[in-house]
């Protein structure tokens, strides 16, 4: 099939990234899919860039896909870049298509839903009222003695920002497989900024974290975002404890919080949305214990750079 590709102007900006894209058309301009490259600009991510290519169903099998990875490839490796990552369902022609084409399965992700139309098991708290700045949960029967939680919309406030900035940390060692997703510097700049970013594109953010009482810091988050009609599913963005507080039920107490304040202050929203390392055992079972069933999964490959 004859087709042409377009490089593409991205006018999608960010502070931690840029994004290069192409178009394969048919001679008559008929759009037949698209690439878009992310190339990571933090210094400990410098070597990575990730990949979204989509083909209309009816216009794969003839070269269109292979020519706009190609084109990705290229532009990766002038770029000096060392590893490209990539997405796709389990089991769908993405997968066949990118396993054919000498990437490698790095992770295994499994995606979950908690149905918020189905009856709580159980009496949910009284909500607390809604506030910009930090809060206590209603939860704090399902923490162990010595911590409570507190939770904001929005931007962290000023009184919480240098704890959450370092309670960031708690990703450094989330199990993400072979994918190599390199480290990520958390400053106070940087967490202000992704709060900025959502509150940009019209959706809401709301954390919930853990405070030890003792040394007054943030040992554990939970990130939840809501779309901007308020409506359908919510995505969890991140839940993370520091490794020396873990295994306490602090991440179910989190989350368990984080349904509680959705079900109470946003019914519009009928589901929450989360995925989870296939080999994280342990957040996994939390998910299970507080309702999420499993929809499906999906592979995250890596295709090696390097000549």
């Amino acid at each position: 099939m004859t087709f042409r590709l377009t490089a593409l102007t991205d006018p999608a900006a960010s502070p931690l990234s840029r994004r290069l894209a192409w178009l394969a058309a048919a001679p008559d301009g008929t759009p037949l899919g698209s690439a878009f490259l992310r190339l990571f600009t933090s210094p400990g991510q410098a070597h990575l860039c990730e990949l979204t290519l989509d083909v209309h169903p009816a216009e794969r099998r003839r070269g269109a896909g292979s020519a706009l990875l190609a084109a990705a490839v290229a532009a990766a490796r002038e770029d000096g870049r060392g590893s490209l990552l990539a997405q796709a369902v389990e089991g769908s022609p993405g997968d066949a298509f990118l396993s054919a084409r000498g990437f490698e399965r790095a992770l295994v992700l499994d995606f979950g839903r908690l149905d918020l139309t189905a009856t709580p098991p159980g009496p949910t708290p009284a909500p607390t009222p809604s506030s910009a700045s930090a809060s206590a949960s209603a939860s704090v029967a399902e923490l162990p003695p010595g911590y409570r939680l507190v939770s904001w919309v929005g931007s962290c406030p000023e009184e919480w920002l240098s704890a959450f900035t370092r309670s960031r940390t708690a990703m450094d060692d989330m199990p993400m497989g072979d994918a190599v997703f390199g480290t990520v510097a958390w400053d106070e700049d940087r967490v202000l900024a992704a709060a900025r970013a959502v509150a940009d594109r019209g959706e809401l953010l709301h954390t919930v974290a853990v405070l030890e009482a003792a040394t007054g810091e943030l040992v554990g988050f939970s990130e939840l975002v809501l779309p901007a009609d308020r409506s359908g599913d919510a995505q969890h963005y991140g839940t993370a404890v520091q490794p020396a507080h873990r295994k306490r039920g602090l991440a179910r107490a989190m989350k368990a919080e984080a349904i509680r304040w959705t079900r109470a202050e946003h019914p519009g929203i009928t589901g929450l949305l989360t995925d989870t390392a296939a080999h994280n055992t342990g957040m996994l079972a939390v998910n299970r214990a507080l309702g999420y069933r499993s929809t499906h999964r999906s592979v995250e490959f890596r295709l090696s750079l390097l000549r």
